[in-house]
């Protein structure tokens, strides 16, 4: 049987661009070995200050509708105290408060209990930062 608890670490390169990373396959490539047809529990974390883990619909546009609604409620303008950084960086600092750096999500036997559309996502704005880790843990 395997340990009660697994976790590894993903390192992903989001580039210098505002995007949203899917992270699904990652996920249940992990829970193949990590989980091995076990119920449980998927913890993902970004140990980062300024990116967030989203579950959402990808591919079909809401993933830009996310990007535009952050731009829209964050702007990468000079009215944050934070400034070092890019322009606006300040922003990135505050995302955190609105996608969080964690979910915590079902895993029934061995794979992710997800929603139709959802997928399990990196949100990134950090322009200044193109690599990125995320930490997946199985507690069985």
């Amino acid at each position: 049987m395997s340990n009660a608890f697994t976790t590894h670490v993903l390192n992903v390169s989001t580039g210098s661009n505002e995007t949203v990373y899917d992270l699904t396959r990652d996920c249940s490539a992990f829970l193949a070995e990590a989980a091995a047809g076990r119920d449980g529990l998927l913890n993902v974390f970004v140990p980062h200050a300024t990116a967030g883990i989203a579950i959402i619909e990808t591919g079909a546009g809401s993933d830009d509708d996310l990007l535009g609604a952050l731009r829209d409620l964050l702007p990468a303008d000079d009215r944050w105290r934070h400034r070092h950084g890019s322009p606006g960086h300040g922003r990135d600092h505050v995302l955190p408060a609105f996608v969080p750096p964690h979910a915590t999500l079902p895993v029934v036997n061995g794979d992710l209990a997800l929603g139709t559309w959802q997928s399990v996502c990196l949100v990134d704005l950090n322009k200044d930062n193109p690599r990125r880790q995320v930490r997946l843990s199985f507690l069985g």
